[in-house]
């Protein structure tokens, strides 16, 4: 018969054991993360406030502090109908009538509570090539993105809109969460629609840094990518490959959901076009152009190549909020918490960038962004189905991280990922599939206290 304290001893030992296996003791998870690297350089800013994410850069020149302010004028400004000589070329469709109200404060959007106006999400479309699974065609009258909006006398392309779909989980400790799933639906079509046609939300996100990661080298980011998954470590990111209006070839893809623009000014001149109908000289045609809302007027390009240059460095030149309370040893076990369960795999915390094209304040900066710009599967829970550029139905490019502990600080909300579906940083993680399947369960098993320190780090940068 065994010595009650050799029970009791036994006891423990197992408690222990089971503990081992729900929470990381701080020394077996990694050293130290370096904390000599600020968030953006030479760009970063110590901002705790509503207006953090729209100071510019604190290491431009004179002229370069000019450009942006101008920038930022054009950025906060609302587009009026022609002929107006100040600010006209809006429509005759639309998403919004301005870059700023889908970009609130130069922060992500806030996922829609009213569908009378969707805000800062838009709906991408197009049809599947039959000869190319891998390849899209524009929907016929429609193009590849839906005009939710018009000016007065023309029809809106189509209205959207969503259901919502609530999907229960449990932590392995018990704990017991709630994931929300938007279906989105497409209605009120202007003329006919396919049905086989396919459809893709995506959220405005925040467009801080862009410049600096602009300025990381191709070479750099494509020796991240493993497409056939050659170490063996189930992540396996991929660079995309788009058509460059400019230079009328095809290259590296970094910018958007699924790293389909090449660079900021192809993307602040697709911005113009697809989400403000304003037409550019490499992108003169507005959507309704051929379509049964084209309103003939003979007024394209509706802006120059000055005012679509300006609106980019805007966004190339804002800073980057500084990573908080860096001492704190809760963020510090958090952040190797991070490590431990294989989120550095895809949020690479540290790059440099190589010389930017045009900009010296960008170039050779030691940056903490957190992603790596390349696409992974992200299972089935995310998918759009949907292909875009090399880009499959299942791919997202990893988005940055820095600045998500201020979301809610600038914009008033906490809604993340491609559609804005998580309503915070932890249904975030728990929406993670397919080559981030491991880490989500990783997080799964961590105890609360560990789930706590980890949202911590998170929260802080």
């Amino acid at each position: 018969m065994l010595n009650i304290k050799v029970v009791t001893v036994i006891i423990l030992s197992i408690i222990g054991s089971v503990g081992l296996l729900n929470s990381c003791s701080y020394d077996e998870i990694g050293n130290s993360p370096d904390h000599s690297i600020s968030a953006g350089g030479a760009t970063t800013v110590d901002a705790v406030f509503s207006n953090a994410f729209q100071i510019p850069a604190p290491n431009m020149d004179e002229n370069q502090n000019l450009m942006h302010r101008k920038g930022d004028v054009l950025f906060e400004s609302i587009f009026v109908t022609p002929p107006s000589p100040v600010l006209g070329g809006l429509g005759p469709i639309f998403v919004q009538n301005s870059c700023a109200n889908c970009h609130k404060k130069n922060g992500s959007a806030a996922f829609p509570l009213s569908m009378i106006d969707m805000g800062g999400i838009l709906a991408r479309v197009s049809l599947p090539d039959p000869s190319n699974p891998d390849n899209t065609i524009p929907v016929p009258g429609y193009g590849t993105q839906i005009q939710t909006k018009s000016t007065f006398g023309i029809i809106p392309e189509a209205k959207l809109s969503y259901l919502m779909e609530y999907i229960n989980g449990t932590m392995e400790d018990g704990t017991k969460y709630t994931l929300a799933k938007p279906n989105f639906i497409l209605s009120d079509f202007y003329t006919d629609f396919p049905a086989h046609a396919q459809m893709s939300a995506r959220i405005a996100p925040p467009i801080f840094g862009l410049g600096l990661l602009e300025a990381i080298s191709e070479k750099n980011i494509l020796s991240r990518a493993d497409p056939d998954d050659i170490n063996h470590d189930g992540i396996s990111g991929r660079a995309n490959y788009v058509y460059d209006i400019r230079t009328n070839s095809v290259r590296l893809g970094r910018f958007g959901w699924k790293a389909n623009q090449t660079d900021l000014y192809n993307q602040t001149t697709q911005a113009f076009l697809e989400d403000m109908g304003i037409t550019s000289p490499y992108l003169p045609h507005d959507p309704a152009f051929r379509q049964l809302q084209d309103d003939k007027k003979v007024d394209d390009p509706e802006i120059d190549n000055e005012t679509v240059r300006l609106a980019a460095f805007y966004t190339q030149s804002l800073g980057v909020p500084a990573h908080r309370d860096k001492d704190n040893p809760d963020i510090i076990y958090g952040e190797k918490l991070f490590h431990y369960i294989g989120c550095q795999s895809c949020h690479v915390s540290s790059i440099t960038t190589s010389q930017h094209p045009e900009y010296d304040f960008l170039s050779n900066q030691k940056i903490q962004p957190y992603t790596d710009l390349l696409l992974h599967d992200m299972g089935e829970g995310l998918a759009d189905h949907r292909p875009d550029g090399k880009a499959n139905g299942f791919e997202w490019r990893t988005p940055p991280l820095w600045g998500i502990g201020l979301t809610d600080v600038v914009g008033g909300h906490s809604n993340f990922l491609h559609d804005g579906r998580a309503r915070n940083i932890e249904e975030a993680i728990l929406w993670h599939g397919g080559e981030a399947e491991k880490s989500k369960v990783q997080y799964t098993k961590l105890s609360k206290r560990d789930r706590e320190k980890l949202l911590l780090f998170l929260r802080s940068i």
